[in-house]
């Protein structure tokens, strides 16, 4: 028997309709940040104080630590404002698509060739097959990503052309 449960679209809702819902959304999400500032907080201070930690190992943690208050300094405080349910209108549906679709496929790509490295048989391994995939996972995504992340966006395609004579 087939499976028949596709899903081909999907649709952004807020997360609740009543008050006392938002109220509880807004309580947890609170929650959840103030704890996220928190802990990351805790790592950069203690990182950045304790000369014992100033090795590589504790340099990407706290990138790490940088990364993940970013992160949820941007998501977390929208999610707390659940604003309009969903995209507003067709244009803004196909903007959202076409800004995710670039995304996406350097995504794929580099998951795809990771999963197929690390997951095909050894009987099919050489050394020239390694490489190719060892290249499309730890190149091309790099190549891939400043056309992917700053290409699009039309005032640094602006500064990009003051620069060139």
């Amino acid at each position: 028997m087939a499976n028949s449960s596709s899903v081909s679209e999907f649709l952004l809702l807020a997360f609740a309709d009543t008050r006392e819902l938002q109220l509880l959304h807004f309580g947890l999400f609170l929650g959840i940040y103030l704890a996220a500032l928190l802990g990351n907080g805790l790592i950069l201070t203690a990182v950045a104080c304790d000369h014992h930690l100033h090795t590589p190992m504790y340099f990407f943690l706290l990138n790490l630590a940088l990364l993940d208050l970013g992160c949820i300094s941007t998501t977390v405080p929208k999610a707390m404002a659940c604003g309009t349910p969903g995209m507003p209108s067709e244009q803004g549906q196909h903007k959202a698509f076409s800004t995710c679709l670039p995304h996406l496929a350097v995504v794929s790509l580099f998951v795809s060739t990771v999963m197929f490295a690390h997951l095909k048989s050894p009987s099919i391994s050489s050394p020239s097959l390694d490489l190719a995939v060892a290249v499309l996972y730890s190149v091309v995504p790099p190549v891939l990503n400043p056309l992917t992340y700053s290409m699009r966006n039309q005032e640094l395609k602006n500064a990009l052309r003051k620069l060139m004579p």
